[in-house]
């Protein structure tokens, strides 16, 4: 099984805010057009995901929205609370033991959480000096959910990679 994790895009600046609820604040004109072009740069790859899970909130949702849609797959888009931010690595892994009969599977979420699941997945330890920034994707092979051994890191694309594979 391949699990993706992508980061959501750039979103209103909590201080800029249109809301005090953090759950609701979207991706900006910026955000929406780089994320836009990196999934251009995901369906250059030819990557093609059984499912997209994204957390709840409202700029990951836009993010993993706009990459369903490039990728013509908005049929296989579902929200999972437990990629939220405030959740734990450990919830996050018992929510996708829900879908382990998948395959190819892009999780869109937040930091820390997704670098605090790559690096458990890849070293059974949360602590691994691992950063996803805003629009970034990186790809683990494991052998399930639960996993039985460490995940194989098989690439990571930082966002700008993602945007120049779009041309």
């Amino acid at each position: 099984m391949n699990l993706y994790f992508m980061r959501h895009g750039i979103a209103v600046d909590r201080a800029n805010g249109m809301s005090a609820d953090d759950r609701s604040r979207p991706l900006t004109p910026k955000g929406i057009k780089r994320i836009h072009r990196e999934a251009e740069g995901l369906k250059r790859l030819s990557l093609a995901f059984d499912l997209i899970l994204s957390s709840p909130l409202e700029r990951a949702r836009q993010t993993a929205k706009i990459v369903a849609q490039v990728l013509q797959l908005e049929d296989r888009l579902v929200e999972i609370e437990q990629l939220a931010p405030d959740q734990s690595v450990r919830d996050l892994l018992s929510g996708l033991a829900a879908y382990a009969a998948k395959k190819q599977i892009l999780l869109v979420g937040h930091e820390p959480l997704l670098s605090g699941a790559v690096s458990f997945l890849l070293s059974g330890k949360t602590g691994a000096q691992i950063q996803l920034k805003k629009g970034g994707l990186c790809c683990l092979e494991l052998d399930g959910i639960p996993a039985h051994k460490s995940a194989m890191l098989q690439w990571a694309l930082a966002p700008k990679q993602l945007r120049l594979l779009a041309r």
